[in-house]
């Protein structure tokens, strides 16, 4: 199904990139080491920020952002391969990555709990685990609103879930969690995890 959602995404997001989204991707993806793979690179937005990667190897399974994103790759200061594939079967060998990014991308993907499972599956033993996410929030009313306001969201956001429990699905998953960060009155979570 074609939508809209890659054409405007990058403008929609420009007024959050322009102010505490922009520092938040610049501490997270600057100090990515080794080999990192990015999940959903979507236009590649995190592209510009990676300075220490031998090698990012990114994955998107939208075609139109694919397309925007290989633009952006190849002004990129590290060498960035781009693959058209989903997050719940990833194409990669067990043990594969020192580092894994992923940055609102566990709203859309349809299978989140498979998608961690691969990515421990080709993270290295120690590897670090990134993640930049909005979350459904503690706050009952807030909480509410979110749930009341998720069908239109997901319809018109290429099926983002605004309600959705990541921080929960994370921990279940049995990825140990060194740093956690709120933003936003506990909406963005940024949290940091070891592959153990």
């Amino acid at each position: 199904m074609v939508t809209i959602f890659p054409t405007i995404y990058d403008i929609a997001m420009k007024p959050l990139e322009a102010s505490r989204f922009k520092k938040v991707r610049t501490e997270l993806v600057r100090n990515a080491q080794g080999e990192v793979l990015e999940i959903g690179s979507g236009t590649g937005i995190n592209f510009p920020y990676y300075r220490q990667a031998k090698h990012v190897t990114a994955i998107e399974p939208n075609p139109e952002m694919s397309r925007k994103a290989t633009r952006r790759g190849r002004n990129a200061h590290v060498p960035i391969t781009l693959y058209e594939a989903k997050a719940e079967s990833l194409l990669f060998a067990d043990h594969t990555f020192d580092t894994v990014i992923s940055t609102l991308v566990f709203c859309t993907i349809p299978n989140p709990r498979l998608a961690l499972k691969e990515i421990q599956r080709v993270s290295k033993p120690g590897a670090t685990i990134i993640f930049f996410e909005h979350v459904k929030m503690k706050q009952p009313t807030l909480a509410k609103a979110q749930e009341i306001v998720n069908p239109l969201w997901e319809k018109v956001c290429d099926g983002c879930q605004l309600n959705r429990d990541t921080l929960s699905m994370i921990l279940d998953s049995g990825l140990y969690v060194e740093e956690l960060e709120s933003l936003y009155g506990g909406l963005f979570l940024s949290i940091q995890c070891k592959n153990y």
